[in-house]
């Protein structure tokens, strides 16, 4: 069985991500993050600097704030046409970069198998302006900042090889409004699903066809707890099916998060209609530290009645709201399932 780490792995280092994860889950993994260390521990949070730095946006007049991460909304500054609005650099290419040495260095002293690939966790940029953006400003501001980290896809991919690469977008405001449970957390319930997919087009096309694409469907992880608990699995195996036919890129694999205390049929039995190409994994998040490798195989067990061959993987990053202990715990639990079944 294969195992998939989602992004965050709440290590302090990237040289300790990599020794622990190497010497616990190299065998079963296809693909290894640099756990988002630093600044990048909290997802999405550390692009908040950036946009309020932005000479083209300000503190929206009103004092609205947003009640997840309580930043003060963003709208565009005095004077600013929507035109105007452009983005340097995000950051997310040049932290990559830098990982990239550390990871070829882990690779070639063993600490990773030969045949890993680096893995980098990108936030769709809905995700990211449309959670500190108000909604009048949005529809520029997100156009700048996608074409932004359309750019820093390209830059990824001029410094490392496509073998070694595999891109993931971890697709987390869209998940939740396409499940389409009422939450204050993510705004934009009114946007249709239609226009949702034509967002993942254009990021998965930004892709080359060498380097793995891989998508991680989230429900958020604020104080280590979903926006919304997804009801069942339903509303994931739709948005697989629709984004697989969507695009023409492939899809090395996809991940759905599975909460803790389901490990019942009801959640499970949707993925039966499950319909993604042959040579596309599917990762289920599965392991959760609250009832260990007992809690897991019950909910792995539930699972393979309908989902046949999948790997697994927590339901998402493991760093907000958790200790090292719990990490490293988590991936115990990983490396014991994988070993044993």
């Amino acid at each position: 069985m294969h195992a998939h780490l989602v992004g965050s792995i709440g290590l302090d280092t990237v040289d300790e991500v990599f020794r622990a994860v190497g010497s616990l889950l190299g065998p079963y993994l296809r693909c290894v993050p640099d756990g988002e260390v630093g600044g990048r521990r909290l997802w999405i949070s550390w692009q908040y600097p950036l946009l309020r730095a932005s000479v083209f946006l300000r503190p929206d007049p009103s004092g609205a704030i947003r009640p997840t991460n309580r930043f003060p909304l963003l709208t565009l500054a005095e004077g600013v046409a929507p035109a105007d609005v452009r983005f340097g650099e995000l950051g997310y290419a040049r932290e990559a970069r830098a990982s990239y040495l550390d990871f070829v260095a882990a690779r070639d002293n063993g600490t990773l198998p030969k045949n890993i690939r680096f893995q980098v966790c990108l936030p769709t940029p809905f995700a990211v302006v449309g959670s500190v953006v108000v909604p009048t400003a949005l529809p520029a501001v997100e156009a700048a900042y996608e074409r932004a980290m359309t750019a820093e896809v390209a830059d990824l991919c001029r410094h490392i090889p496509h073998r070694d690469l595999c891109i993931q977008w971890d697709v987390c405001n869209e998940m939740v409004l396409w499940d389409g449970q009422e939450t204050d957390a993510v705004p934009g319930a009114d946007i249709p699903r239609e226009k949702i997919i034509e967002r993942m087009q254009r990021l998965c096309a930004a892709v080359p066809d060498h380097v793995e694409l891989g998508v991680h469907l989230c429900y958020g992880d604020f104080g280590a707890r979903h926006f919304v608990e997804p009801k069942d699995a339903a509303q994931m195996v739709d948005f697989a099916n629709t984004l697989s036919q969507s695009i023409a890129h492939k899809l090395a694999y996809i991940h759905m998060p599975v909460p803790i205390e389901r490990s019942d049929d009801a959640f499970h039995r949707p993925l039966a209609d499950l319909k993604l190409a042959a040579d596309t994994e599917l990762f289920l998040g599965l392991v959760h530290a609250k009832d260990g490798v007992d809690g897991t195989r019950k909910r792995i067990t539930a699972a393979r009645r309908y989902a046949g061959e999948f790997g697994i993987a927590t339901e998402c990053g493991m760093a907000r709201a958790r200790s090292e202990a719990t990490v490293r715990e988590l991936l115990q639990i990983h490396a014991d399932i994988c070993r044993n079944g």
